[in-house]
């Protein structure tokens, strides 16, 4: 199974959040700050390497507390 991530809300999060594409274990890369965004929304896609492949999606809501 192969993991990707897309970002959802806000379009800006997009260098905070990655995704180890074997794992699907979700890492932050950058610096989070309640005062700037407390919330974000993410869709991890996966997709396996059957014939055909199949896929599926989940959402991931983040919270940030201060």
């Amino acid at each position: 199974v192969s993991y990707s991530l897309q970002h959802l809300f806000p379009k800006d999060g997009k260098n905070i959040f990655g995704i180890d594409s074997q794992s699907g274990e979700i890492r932050l890369r950058g610096d989070l700050d309640f005062e700037d965004v407390g919330l974000y929304r993410l869709q991890v896609d996966a997709v396996d390497e059957g014939n055909p492949p199949l896929s599926g999606h989940c959402k991931v809501v983040l919270e940030v507390l201060d």
